[in-house]
């Protein structure tokens, strides 16, 4: 008996030389092609793009990982203890192995001829997680223990734990420990309970087995083993214990969830990312933050969301999405899972009707839907008409009608409908080009598609001020007289006719420009493009950023027949609110690397402060690089010095012809097409509705100092909006929605008098110098080089106070 103990004793200590020496052999003969340790201290850990408004709140986050990288200062105790006592309750006192795990592998590996368990401390876990594969061998297991003894002599354990927690997979794309708490708890790691941080502690074991959400029993059974080794270990108080495994699994999937509705704009930023730095964008860990306040987005979603349901709900009830009668309530459940929310609009099956309104099933459970917010839906019969009045709720709807409702603030439901009319809005600050507000459809999740930058569609009248614009750098005033008077344009080739007519289909003869703009005249626009000349008034309008393939060359142009998007009318119109002034929108307003170092800050070229050259056309200053700071991928990001002064915006129009034009604009909406805008109770305010033919478009651009913004609304594929659809019906009321909660608590402007502008009372029927006494005579702004005649001058040729030549005085055809 003495003989064989001896005998297992010295076979014991033999096989413990042979792994000493095999050990070392094998560092000696591994180690030259081991991977530096000291890598370990600057690994980029990858990490997804983040998004921020312009205050900081999260607007996206884009990558296939989820990952936060946590301090290990800011790990819980509790959730060390939880981790120690599931993965390496000895980890305090090891060097980077534990002799009884690798006695114990070793035994296993000797019965069963191959490897069953690891016996792997969290520090040769660290070394197979950034250094090796996850291949079953002995020369990688091997490799693995030497480079955790390493690990141990050049790291401390606390450096060694938070690369860890930071780089383990957690299951459902969490990356470390405080994702996993986000992705199955919404909280941090800091914020989760004993119970949840157990359940943490227990998935990299096995992700996939112990996932709470794919197989909770396990990964209740595993979290209460932990908990139980840590009691048995004296982490946690018995009390603590009872607690712990009592509580609920209680953990559900949460997606990134971002302060701020703005997914058009995260769009935009992402493309914008991936442009400047590859596939490296989702995996650096930027931090954008855009020029988007967050207000001023939740303003312009609420404006678009509301003008257009309100457009929708005009029209009529087009019936439900589909009918499922004689369903089961599971069969409808299951439908009900199919179906998205659109905007704030929730699919709902109708399971009773009766007179106080339905009775409906949601995703959530069963609520109401009063009558009073059904009695809108009168039956769509085409865009120009409606069926009757409905009298009772069950004209509307019948048992089983798939619908959509919209919850309101008190929980209570709304009858609703998903709206068939799309709508864009822009909203720029015209002293730089930051983007404030966009919103590019109805829903992002109905479609990608953004209108604001990509759906090229006519404009309409809210061209014509680029018209008039050229007039005012051309010699016209804004009491020049032109003839609003029919015009016939035959092309001999084609044999077609071309009559271009005003909206009203009435004429109001020799009109001030001032006058035929706010009152919209199309012949009027017309016939100062035909003076003009085309060629001429294209290389003009060219300057405002237009594409000149845009503009077609002939004298529709003058109607708004260029296709433009709704990004290209906000940018030429800024050049109206801020004097003169070019200006180019950006939408990224800084980026930070992963430890917060600045790698780039937007420097825009920006009107000057005082618009101190607003007298003139100031020569073109080169424009500063938006983007001077740049890696490709692979490149070492690092902080970049400060941004230069910004430099000054090209003037491309003279400030006195902005001045006058933008006094013409007010005029609109003081007594032309926007008058509705006067409900503002702002005196800084003008604009421009845009309705093309057929009504297919409706336009609305308008600005003051603060913002200029611009609102298009329209079918994708163009259609009509209705016969008595408008740019002031449709798109005007979105404007006032946003423009009147952004402007809420700011001060009118008055925009300051450039040089060289005079203020004479004119006749309003000849344009002239009025005489004295002359009825009606009002104040007009003139260019100090362009005053009018006076009503006993002659002139020379013109009509009185045109350049136009004097036979156009009285209507005629021109062919």
């Amino acid at each position: 008996m003495i003989r064989l103990l001896k005998f297992f004793g010295w076979s014991i200590v033999a096989v413990f030389c042979g792994l000493l020496l095999g050990l070392s052999g094998a560092f000696l003969y591994l180690s030259p092609g081991l991977p530096s340790v000291e890598a370990l201290r600057s690994i980029q850990l990858q990490i997804p793009l983040r998004v921020y408004s312009s205050d900081d709140k999260l607007i996206a986050e884009f990558g296939e990982m989820r990952r936060t990288p946590i301090r290990f200062a800011d790990i819980p105790p509790n959730f060390i203890n939880a981790l120690l006592s599931a993965e390496d309750d000895n980890f305090a006192n090891h060097y980077g192995v534990d002799p009884s795990s690798l006695m114990r592998a070793a035994t296993q590996l000797i019965k069963s001829g191959h490897i069953q368990s690891g016996g792997s401390t969290i520090t040769m876990q660290v070394a197979k997680n950034f250094f090796l594969t996850s291949e079953r061998s002995f020369s990688r297991k091997t490799t693995e223990i030497l480079l955790a003894l390493q690990i141990e002599r050049q790291l401390t354990k606390d450096e060694i734990l938070e690369l860890y927690v930071n780089k383990i997979y957690l299951g459902n794309r969490a990356y470390g420990i405080e994702a996993a708490a986000q992705v199955y708890y919404g909280k941090s790691i800091r914020n989760v309970s004993l119970a949840q941080m157990a359940m943490i502690a227990g998935l990299p074991k096995a992700p996939s087995r112990f996932n709470p959400l794919a197989n909770p029993a396990r990964s209740k059974e595993r979290r209460d083993w932990i908990l139980g080794r840590m009691y048995k270990l004296g982490k946690i108080t018995e009390a603590d214990y009872t607690t712990a495994v009592n509580e609920p699994l209680n953990a559900s999937y949460h997606v990134p969830t971002p302060e701020v509705n703005a997914p058009y704009i995260a769009e935009m930023a992402r493309a914008e990312m991936v442009g400047r730095y590859g596939s490296d964008a989702y995996t650096e860990g930027f931090r954008v933050t855009t020029t988007v306040p967050s207000n001023l987005q939740e303003m312009a979603n609420t404006a678009v969301h509301e003008g257009l349901m309100t457009y929708d709900q005009r029209h009529g009830y087009r019936g439900p999405e589909s009918r499922l009668p004689g369903k089961t309530r599971e069969a409808w459940a299951t439908e009900l899972t199919k179906q998205r929310t659109i905007s704030s609009l929730e699919p709902a099956i109708v399971i009773q009707v009766d007179k106080t309104g339905l009775q409906v099933l949601t995703r959530t459970g069963e609520g109401h839907v009063s009558w009073d917010t059904m009695k809108w839906a009168r039956p769509f019969l085409n865009t120009n008409s409606m069926g009757a009045n409905p009298k009772q709720p069950s004209d509307v709807a019948q048992v089983g009608d798939l619908i959509r409702v919209q919850r309101q603030p008190d929980s209570s439901l709304k009858f609703s409908q998903i709206p068939q009319a799309q709508g864009a809005l822009v909203s720029l600050d015209p002293q730089n080009g930051a983007i404030r507000s966009l919103v590019g459809g109805f829903a992002f999740e109905q479609s990608n598609y953004n209108r604001a930058l990509q759906a090229k569609r006519q404009p309409g009248s809210s061209f014509k001020p680029f018209v008039y614009s050229a007039a005012l750098d051309n010699g016209y005033t804004a009491s020049s007289l032109v003839n609003d008077a029919p015009i016939v344009f035959v092309d001999e080739y084609l044999d077609k006719v071309w009559r271009p007519k005003n909206d009203t289909n009435t004429f109001l003869g020799p009109i001030r420009i001032r006058e035929a703009l706010y009152k919209s005249r199309n012949l009027v626009s017309i016939r100062l493009l035909q003076a003009l000349g085309v060629d001429r008034t294209i290389d003009y309008i060219s300057k405002f950023g237009f594409n000149k393939q845009d503009l077609p060359r002939n004298l529709s142009l003058a109607l708004g027949t260029a296709t433009l998007t709704p990004m290209e009318i906000a940018t030429g119109w800024s050049t109206f609110a801020n004097g003169g002034y070019k200006i180019t929108p950006y939408i990224i307003d800084k980026i930070e690397s992963r430890n917060g170092d600045t790698l780039f800050v937007a420097n825009p070229p920006s009107v000057p402060k005082g618009n101190a050259v607003s007298d003139g056309i100031a020569a073109p200053v080169p424009a500063a690089d938006a983007f001077t700071v740049s890696a490709t991928p692979g490149e070492t990001l690092t902080a970049q010095p400060a941004p230069p002064t910004p430099a000054v915006a090209e003037r491309i129009v003279d400030g006195r012809t902005t001045f006058i034009l933008n006094s013409m604009l007010e005029d609109v909406i003081k007594r032309g097409t926007g008058r509705r805008a006067l409900a503002l109770g702002r005196s800084d305010i003008a604009g421009k509705t845009g309705t093309t033919n057929e009504s297919k478009d409706a336009w609305f651009s308008g600005y003051n100092a603060d913002y200029v913004t611009t609102v298009w609304t329209g079918f994708d594929q163009p259609e009509s909006l209705g016969r008595r659809e408008f740019g002031g019906t449709v798109a005007l009321p979105i404007w006032m929605s946003y423009m009147g909660a952004a402007l809420k608590d700011k001060p009118p402007h008055t925009q300051q008098e450039p040089e060289g502008i005079l203020s004479l009372r004119v006749d309003p029927i000849s344009g002239r110098a009025a005489s004295p006494g002359t009825p009606g005579a009002y104040f007009e702004l003139f260019k100090a080089e362009h005053t009018p005649a006076s009503a006993n001058e002659q002139g020379n040729g013109n009509a009185p106070g045109s350049p136009l030549p004097a036979d156009e005085a009285a209507p005629i055809d021109l062919f």
